[in-house]
């Protein structure tokens, strides 16, 4: 048994928490308030990430640590560079290898699929925060001082999931409500389950040839929104969707108010046009395949009939 140790208790860090702990593995989950699932072999602690003492001793004799934390979208810039070198800084001092969780902020705008050997050519803020993030941490990898990987997804489904489609259109789907979103509603676009996000790290954290590179999460589909839209529906019993697209000046007009969703416009270009991720390495190297999409839908459908607010 290993100790394996995760910064961020959000759906995908707690996936991985699960993951790990029921392998047999002992978890230690830190996060500001020491919130987590509840699991015999996870030690869930309450700490500040960004105090490198802090999590040195926290870390000490972990195997690996994750990365799964995630600043609030509209403070990336402000909070994100010294949570990521506390964590870089924390693998080097404990010898811990370190798995981040990443996204495809960095690369930019592409044409065609998406692979896990394009440069960093961010053109956006969030963009350029990803890219210096794992830049840092390559350099750090290539000079000899720790173990670096990023795991990559795109936009997030499964319960719990957080990304524009669950914010923008799901949960709006899933109560008969009207939805709109700021894309093409016809592009094919690329999904990643939390639960493969998961399989993903933790496949890259115990695999000596996941080091040193990038890893794309494979995709439980690529459909569009308006489809993905029409099978959430259809998989949770809700009425087909009322689903239009958003104009950039209603979602100016939205971030006036709410800070989030001020911060989406400078990302459209992931939204206005087909968004496909290759996954094809990870798929032959880490040997990793994705959930079927209709198994995610019914766990997303299963979340909502849950919900307090149904009761």
């Amino acid at each position: 048994m290993s100790l394996y140790v995760i910064v961020g208790a959000g759906a995908t860090g707690s996936a991985t928490a699960r993951l790990l702990a029921d392998s047999g593995e002992q978890v230690r989950l830190i996060t500001r308030r020491g919130s987590g699932p509840v699991h015999p072999r996870i030690d869930r602690v309450a700490a500040d990430a960004t105090d490198t003492a802090r999590l040195v001793g926290l870390a000490d004799g972990a195997r690996v640590l994750f990365n799964c934390a995630m600043p609030p979208y509209d403070r990336w810039p402000a909070e994100f560079p010294p949570l990521a070198a506390a964590l870089l800084a924390t693998a080097e001092r404990t010898g811990a290898g370190y798995v981040m969780l990443g996204n495809t902020y960095g690369y930019g705008p592409v044409d065609g699929p998406v692979t896990d050997d394009l440069p960093m050519a961010p053109t956006s803020e969030k963009g350029r925060v990803r890219a210096k993030m794992w830049l840092d941490a390559r350099a750090a990898h290539d000079a000899g001082q720790v173990r670096v990987t990023e795991v990559r997804a795109n936009d997030y489904l499964g319960a719990g999931a957080y990304s524009p489609f669950t914010l923008m259109v799901g949960a709006q789907v899933l109560a008969g409500s009207p939805a709109a979103y700021p894309g093409d509603l016809d592009a094919p676009h690329s999904w990643s389950y939390t639960g493969d996000v998961a399989r993903t790290l933790v496949a890259a954290a115990r695999r000596d040839e996941a080091w040193g590179r990038a890893w794309h999460v494979p995709s439980v589909s690529e459909v569009s929104v308006g489809e993905l839209a029409a099978r959430l529906a259809e998989a949770s019993g809700a009425p087909a969707p009322q689903l239009r697209r958003m104009t950039v000046r209603e979602l100016q007009d939205i971030g006036r108010t709410d800070p989030v969703m001020a911060e989406f416009p400078e990302m459209l270009y992931l939204y206005d046009r087909p968004n496909i991720l290759d996954a094809s390495a990870t798929t032959k190297t880490l040997d990793i395949t994705p959930t079927s999409l209709d198994e995610v839908l019914a766990e997303m459908a299963a979340e909502h009939a849950r919900s307090p607010s149904r009761s």
